[in-house]
């Protein structure tokens, strides 16, 4: 079987599939009475039609070694997944290869930490290591379907290093 080890996510290793968000660095603006910093404009949101849509996800913890089946992707709009507790998780991504994926990559949040997938990155489902798995997605809203499924031939196993 063949295996993906998870690394630390940083903003430069995932850059080519999407956005780290989160507060690092001095705020853009302070706002509220200088009682807030405003992180301004972390995630580059895109949809070809429709509207930007706020949805709660509940997702089940999972266990690793962890098997990887399957990835997804959404080829009409952007996908940010923003966890609702103080708890990092599994974020699994693979370039595209010629309209399939590639090589999986798999990276772990830090608790503060969210994500956005660029449209079009084949990406793993939402993966909490941990419960609560409760997360507020931002994501395409509109007519037509945005899905597309890849089923390995052959699982990975996710693993930790």
């Amino acid at each position: 079987m063949k295996t993906v080890e998870i690394r630390p996510i940083s903003a430069e290793g995932f850059a080519p599939f999407g956005d780290l968000i989160d507060c690092t660095g001095a705020p853009d603006k302070i706002i509220n009475q200088g009682l807030c910093g405003r992180y301004h404009d972390r995630a580059q949101l895109a949809f070809t039609t429709g509207r930007a849509g706020l949805s709660l996800f509940n997702a089940e913890p999972r266990a690793l070694p962890m098997p990887l089946l399957m990835v997804e992707r959404h080829p009409e709009g952007s996908q940010a997944f923003i966890p609702m507790s103080e708890t990092g998780f599994l974020v699994i991504v693979a370039p595209d290869a010629g309209g399939a994926p590639g090589q999986p990559l798999a990276f772990e949040t830090q608790p503060g930490q969210a994500i956005n997938f660029h449209r079009g990155t084949w990406h793993g489902v939402l993966t909490p290591l941990t419960a609560p798995g409760l997360f507020a997605v931002v994501d395409r809203i509109g007519e037509g379907a945005n899905l597309e499924e890849h089923w390995f031939d052959t699982p990975y196993q996710v693993i930790r290093p």
